[in-house]
């Protein structure tokens, strides 16, 4: 059963959500928000057997290929469907910031803040059998839920992922060589650290201490997963994190790069109604919080130019957030375009067709609960150009 805000919001949230430009009605409306799903390619014969197993009707997104809406209340995570990976549970918001990327065959994809990895298996069914989708993200634990998905869908055959910062993060895609194997001492053995960590034991770990499980920028990254035809295999581990200069980075770099950037997650109407049984000061310290913010403004950016940083000229990187603010937003973008020459803002194709409104910077789009019907959003597109 939803719940369903009965309690008035605080003061302090809804000065915060006034000097956004943000009603505050929207966080009151958590009954009339669908839930959504996307069907594996390949399952679309499957919509009956979902909607008589469910006893609803799936309403098909026109504006998001493969998305479907269902009432609010239904849950999907005990269904057939859900436990034999034939759907996927992922907000129709998150669905539009993949398909802005516009993934073609054969892409190298970089998704630097992969976890928990709904939007990971959409890029790599979207790239079908081509390409490579490397995964990085700073929370071990949460790494394991995207290697968990990987399985569960079977789609880790082009993918790798490292437990890395993503704003220090250097590896570049590697060659795709799957029936070579390197002669070197270092040449690196299939899943020997994986196959003795599973990921319910680091949940378990993570839970039990109380912290998340977070890699410092110090440390190396360390590759905790990847499939035959992810530009691994054959390497030697000096050639997989081999160093290399930006002018190599220009030619063979990630063709897209997605910075689904961590934030206070103020869009998300249903982590905001949370803090009713949280407490609303956990509210104060994790949202409204200025030296927070101001910390997550920071890290927005460093992820954001990383990311731009890897990606090769004439490729596309996608930077989106789950919360409404303009520090997080626009301002991150502002900041960003100022010092980095190379970076255009670019139009979004799709966005002509998505139910959801222009930023407060040209070229730029939010999703929110009210215009929208989904969760709230921010999305913004780059291309690094030659000058």
């Amino acid at each position: 059963m939803e719940y369903v805000s009965k309690l008035p919001l605080p003061d302090a949230f809804v000065h915060f959500l006034e000097s956004n430009g943000l009603d505050p009605s929207i966080y009151t409306a958590i009954d009339s928000i669908p839930r959504f799903i996307r069907l594996k390619p390949g399952c679309e014969t499957c919509i009956e057997e979902v909607e008589a197993e469910m006893k609803c009707k799936l309403e098909k997104l026109e504006w998001l290929p493969g998305f479907y809406s269902l009432p609010p209340n239904i849950q999907i995570a005990g269904s057939r469907a859900y436990q034999e990976g034939k759907i996927y549970g992922i907000d129709a918001s998150s669905g539009a910031a993949v398909m802005a990327l516009n993934i073609s065959p054969g892409d190298h994809v970089l998704d630097l803040c992969a976890a928990p990895g709904a939007k990971l298996c959409m890029i790599l069914d979207l790239l079908d059998d081509s390409g490579s989708v490397t995964g990085v993200d700073v929370a071990r634990h949460r790494l394991a839920a995207c290697r968990t998905m990987l399985q569960k869908y079977t789609l880790g055959d082009r993918c790798r992922l490292f437990v890395a910062d993503g704003t220090t993060f250097s590896v570049i895609p590697g060659g795709f060589c799957s029936d070579c194997q390197s002669e070197s001492e270092e040449r690196l053995d299939v899943f020997k650290e994986w196959s003795s960590r599973r990921p319910w034991k680091e949940r378990k770990r993570a839970k039990k201490s109380g912290t998340p499980q977070l890699v410092s920028r110090s440390q190396p990254p360390e590759l905790i997963y990847y499939g035959q035809h992810s530009g691994v295999v054959g390497l030697t581990k000096g050639e997989l994190y081999k160093t290399v200069s930006d002018n190599e980075i220009a030619s063979h770099g990630y063709d897209k790069v997605l910075v689904d950037a961590e934030c206070t997650h103020d869009g998300s109407v249903k982590h905001i109604q949370k803090f009713e049984h949280w407490g609303w000061r956990t509210l104060q310290r994790r949202v409204l919080d200025a030296e927070r913010t101001d910390n997550l403004h920071a890290l927005q950016l460093n992820l954001l130019t990383n990311g731009f940083r890897l990606l090769k000229v004439g490729g596309s990187l996608v930077y989106s957030t789950c919360s409404l603010t303009v520090a997080q937003n626009e301002d991150v973008v502002d900041e960003f375009l100022k010092e980095n020459v190379t970076a255009e803002l670019t139009e979004i194709d799709a966005a002509r067709t998505w139910p959801c409104k222009g930023g407060r910077i040209q070229k730029t789009w939010r999703f929110d609960p009210l215009t929208s019907q989904t969760s709230g959003l921010f999305v913004a597109k780059f291309t690094k150009v030659v000058i």
